[in-house]
């Protein structure tokens, strides 16, 4: 789910899944998504009536539906200030949907920023929703929908659906459903390569107060971008924890696998999955392990503290963006990992960045960059690490 700041991403979630995805003390008093929000949702069909819902009942008929497809939803945080956490779950989807509320402008300056992504990104599986056509007159939403095939142009996304949905009623939630099913294919997955799991997020389980006795371990989120894992599987995390300046690869065991539906058996790569480990619930806590990768012991990507990246900027006209400069601080945003890192060297469209954390990354994995301008960080350009 992408789009600029209150255009109705956590709104829509709810309405196909049934799950409001801002559940973060400071989310629900600010209003707005900070971090990464997950949800799952049933794609179903009722042949009778031609209708695609995520209800076990048609709503117009009330017969029993069929099962189409099983769909994890990444909710991503609008505001500029959150770009960074948009490209850790642009890493991990397969496809996205770009939320456009009718009610202001075309394009506001997240809307552009997340088209931007997908383009840099190369995701061209796209569904175009066009949100709060309840608050504009028919002739506003009609004026709308040109602005927003105008600003597709050239894009990834030109050719994608527009599909107007008042979420907040269910209106046309079903034909966003459609669109889903058929503007974003199951991509065929890797089942027999080792598995590859980046994390995206964190977690202390246990409640305050608990017995040593009943503590649960650590427990991660995160997609298998390859593979299967089932209980009982030894895995690394890589890089690990910071121990005295240094990265330092942790080992453990697959003790649980959860998805929204429940407990698994074995998860296979594609969907949002929660693996329980054996870990101490303190080095998980607090997001503290987003950004590793995960798999069997020795088949992970190298550790790399230092990235060459073919590198290629991105047009902005709100500020200057020149090449970067020897020396100059840059975030760098690979997988889910996000790490602040300096430019070492510069020539002819490719660099050379010096972490100041190491990743587990591979070759020909997609980085995106961000440089600081005023007091922001602002996206300045990608590349492919070599």
């Amino acid at each position: 789910m992408l789009g600029h700041v209150d255009h109705g991403k956590t709104s829509l979630t709810k309405a196909l899944t049934g799950k409001w995805t801002d559940t973060h003390s400071e989310e629900l008093k600010r209003g707005i998504s900070i971090r990464l929000g997950y949800a799952d949702a049933e794609i179903k069909f009722c042949p009778k009536c031609d209708r695609f819902t995520t209800e076990d009942k048609c709503p117009d008929c009330g017969g029993k539906t069929e099962l189409k497809r099983r769909v994890s939803f990444l909710d991503a945080p609008g505001h500029e200030t959150l770009m960074t956490i948009v490209l850790s779950a642009s890493s991990i989807m397969d496809g996205a949907l770009l939320l456009i509320a009718a009610n202001e402008e075309c394009p506001m300056p997240q809307t552009a920023e997340h088209l931007m992504v997908l383009n840099l990104l190369g995701i061209k599986n796209i569904v175009v929703v066009q949100t709060k056509v309840d608050l504009v007159s028919k002739e506003k939403a009609k004026e709308h929908y040109n602005k927003i095939k105008e600003f597709l142009k050239g894009s990834v996304a030109e050719n994608a659906p527009i599909i107007p949905v008042i979420a907040n009623q269910g209106i046309n939630v079903g034909e966003v459903a459609r669109a889903i099913e058929e503007f974003i294919p199951t991509p065929k997955r890797d089942l027999d390569a080792p598995a590859l799991l980046y994390i995206s997020r964190s977690f202390d389980v246990n409640k305050p107060g608990m017995e040593v006795a009943s503590l649960k371990g650590g427990v991660v989120g995160g997609s298998l971008l390859r593979g299967k894992l089932k209980i009982g599987d030894k895995i690394e995390f890589l890089p690990g924890i910071e121990r005295d300046g240094r990265a330092k690869p942790i080992s453990t065991e697959v003790a649980s696998l959860m998805c929204e539906g429940g407990s698994l058996k074995e998860a296979h790569s594609g969907g949002l999955i929660a693996v329980g480990t054996l870990l101490d619930p303190s080095l998980t806590k607090g997001d503290s392990l987003t950004g590793c990768a995960v798999g069997a012991p020795g088949s992970l990507p190298p550790l790399s503290s230092e990235l060459e990246i073919t590198y290629s900027p991105i047009e902005r006209t709100e500020f200057d963006n020149p090449p970067p400069k020897a020396g100059e601080p840059i975030v760098v945003s690979v997988q889910t990992s996000t790490a602040i890192g300096i430019v070492a060297n510069y020539k002819k469209g490719n660099a050379t960045i010096k972490l100041k954390k190491p990743v587990a990354v591979e070759k020909g994995s997609t980085v995106a960059l961000s440089r600081r301008v005023g007091q922001r960080w602002r996206l300045c350009g990608w590349g492919k690490t070599k």
